[in-house]
């Protein structure tokens, strides 16, 4: 990899490479270090499981970090985004960006001499979705073959999941209300890779129907950053949207809990539920360490070969 953008930078075989070494990370079968690396973190948005890993990951890889918050560098504002990563090509060895408009990090890797990460966009988040496939390894013995079922906005994480799922040969269910789908684009790119795999996308519109014989339930917040005006209409919207014990019911017993937060108790998510033990909510959150070391620890590899 020279950049990690999207989860379709990769293809089945390097997925599961990644996915091979988050697993050797986590058990402390893979000590690689990159003594004195720098990684530049420029966030457009607060965060706190995101920037928390990557800063954890690259000290654990022997490097250090760097953060730079929206109001330090102004993106395409107070600095063009192409003068900022020329700047910083010479000063770093990667930068992981959190930014607004998915458009922001292709202009950084069109411009960057230096591995780009994208630690989220409007439009995918692919280093939660590593660490969601990850998790559901984990809780089910594999993800191939395993039926997803994903209740609510076909947003970022919905779109980096599903084509996580779609590569690995998973069976992946979204039931949305109208309005708030899957792009198009998105969709139709995914059923090719479902083609490939053995996998299968299906868009509902009733949650329950989603939900219904899966081995995993996985939602987000209704209302993401930067939706703030839209909070209304869509707590009216998405009210039926919500992992809780009728989902739980339609599932399989046990079926694996995932969110990537942070959680609005009582809205995407019953209250109490994200506490069960068939949760892997916090497995999951660790997982996004574990997952940050991977991509790193790839991308400066690849970046040397």
């Amino acid at each position: 990899m020279n950049h990690f953008l999207a989860m379709t930078d990769l293809d089945t075989p390097k997925l599961q490479a990644l996915l091979n070494r988050v697993a050797a990370f986590k058990s402390g079968r893979d000590e690689t270090q990159f003594r004195g690396k720098t990684l530049a973190l420029l966030f457009e948005k607060p965060s706190l499981r995101t920037r928390t890993s990557f800063e954890v990951a690259i000290r654990r890889l022997g490097g250090h970090s760097i953060y730079y918050g929206p109001q330090e560098i102004g993106l395409g504002q107070r600095e063009s985004v192409r003068d900022v990563v020329l700047v910083l090509s010479r000063f770093v060895d990667a930068i992981a960006a959190r930014t607004f408009v998915h458009s922001t990090v292709t202009e950084m890797a069109r411009y960057a001499t230096i591995p780009i990460v994208n630690a989220l966009t409007d439009l995918e988040h692919p280093c939660q979705a590593v660490a969601d496939l990850q998790t559901l390894a984990e809780r089910q013995g594999g993800v191939a073959g395993k039926n997803v079922a994903y209740i609510g906005d076909g947003n970022n994480c919905a779109i980096s999941l599903l084509y996580g799922c779609a590569l690995l040969g998973a069976h992946y269910r979204i039931a949305s209300p109208e309005g708030y789908e899957l792009p198009a684009e998105v969709t139709e790119r995914a059923w090719v890779l479902c083609a490939a795999s053995g996998g299968s996308l299906t868009l509902l519109r009733d949650p329950l129907q989603a939900a219904a014989g899966a081995d995993a339930l996985y939602t987000d917040v209704w209302t993401s950053m930067g939706q703030e005006a839209e909070r209304a209409e869509r707590v009216r919207v998405f009210a039926d949207y919500q992992i809780n014990q009728a989902a739980l019911r339609a599932a399989k017993p046990g079926a694996t809990i995932l969110h990537p937060l942070p959680a609005h108790h009582g809205e995407e998510i019953a209250e109490g539920i994200l506490y069960l033990d068939q949760s892997a909510v916090f497995d999951q959150a660790e997982n996004r360490l574990w997952a940050q070391m991977a991509v790193l620890a790839t991308l400066f590899e690849d970046r040397q070969a």
